[in-house]
């Protein structure tokens, strides 16, 4: 029995190389993931790519807190690393990419920017990295020559979920990896599977897109090929319900454990607040825990979008509302082009916002 771990996007610097990002992941690797393999005697390590968030350059304080919580305690594992987008400084290489210039001291560490075939147990699997416009054809030709049943790879494949409710229109089409038993990939944060293909997720969530979508790493038996996804148990993004009409009392104050939001992202979704002083008291307590941020969001309320009224009653993010929006208007050819857009520009501004 042969069994590794595999884990893929773990964006180390990730949110501009926020400080409350860098230890929500370091209670990930310490409370969960290195405990894991070291209870269940795994000493191989499958990383999809994506290691680092910078395209460009490294935040020494985010490199030296990732070698402290990461790299330091996986010197003891053999690790086989794939290079993704995230870890590439330009979009038609591979060439030049961060594991290789930053990782040169680990010798556990084998980094693959090019189409690659290892063994691992008595199997030969193959390594696909990030596939650019340099190295497309030599992609093609690997594939089509591999004899390898497995095949792990950073893709981006049409069809499957990019986020929850994010479907990619472009990239690869499914039918290309037909031909192997299984594949397992990074590049969508979202765990996903549709016939021989898995999306296997990010460890642990970064931008509220990931809230309340399940995140951690897998466990796979490479001989049986079972695959075992263990949950990472922790949250960075959490939503509160207020309504004091039927919840909210002064009982809750005695049991609701409010010391799990410090460091993290809070968003009060307020559905009622009759009673000013007992919401005044509740919000005290969030911050008396000493969240990341706390932001409100008046549920009763309406707002005025082209001339009507929407209620965002229920509403959970602005996905929601650009959806609702698109779906205003009558043409397909119009309404799915300009929602993918919105939705792909609000993605971007999720991603590009510093937080720290």
């Amino acid at each position: 029995m042969t069994r590794v771990a595999i884990i893929t996007d773990t964006h180390f610097g990730a949110r501009s190389d926020s400080q409350n990002f860098s230890r929500y992941f370091e209670k990930f690797y310490s409370e969960v993931f290195f405990p894991y393999l070291e209870e269940q005697g795994i000493d191989t390590i499958l990383h999809l790519g994506d290691i680092f968030e910078r395209r460009k350059y490294i935040n020494f304080q985010s490199f030296h807190a990732a070698k402290r919580y990461f790299f330091e305690p996986a010197r003891k594992y053999n690790i086989h690393l794939i290079v993704g987008n995230h870890d590439v400084a330009l979009k038609n290489t591979n060439e030049i990419n961060s594991p290789d210039l930053l990782l040169q001291d680990y010798d556990n560490i084998q980094v693959y920017s090019d189409p690659t075939e290892i063994t691992i147990g008595d199997e030969t699997i193959a390594m696909l990295p990030w596939v650019c416009s340099d190295n497309y054809l030599d992609s093609m030709k690997f594939l089509d020559e591999t004899r390898c049943r497995l095949l792990f790879g950073h893709l981006e494949i049409m069809g499957f979920e990019m986020h929850a409710g994010h479907v990619s229109n472009t990239g690869f089409n499914s039918s290309t990896f037909e031909g192997f038993e299984q594949v397992f990939s990074g590049h969508f944060h979202h765990k996903s599977e549709r016939g021989n293909i898995s999306y296997l997720g990010s460890p642990y969530e970064i931008t509220w897109n990931d809230y309340n979508d399940p995140r951690g790493f897998h466990i796979l038996d490479v001989d049986s090929r079972h695959l075992e996804f263990i949950q990472n148990p922790h949250s960075i993004f959490h939503k509160i319900v207020y309504d004091d009409t039927r919840q909210i009392t002064e009982e809750f104050f005695n049991y609701e454990d409010f010391s799990q939001f410090e460091g993290c992202f809070v968003k009060l979704l307020v559905d009622n607040k009759n009673n000013q002083p007992l919401f005044q008291r509740f919000v005290q307590k969030i911050e008396q825990a000493k969240p990341a941020d706390l932001i409100f969001e008046d549920r009763t309320s309406k707002h005025d979008l082209s001339g009507e009224d929407i209620s965002v009653e229920g509403v959970d993010d602005i996905r929601t509302i650009i959806k609702s929006m698109a779906s205003s208007f009558p043409k397909d050819k119009i309404k799915d082009p300009l929602e993918g857009l919105l939705l792909d520009l609000h993605q971007e501004a999720v991603s590009q916002t510093a937080t720290k």
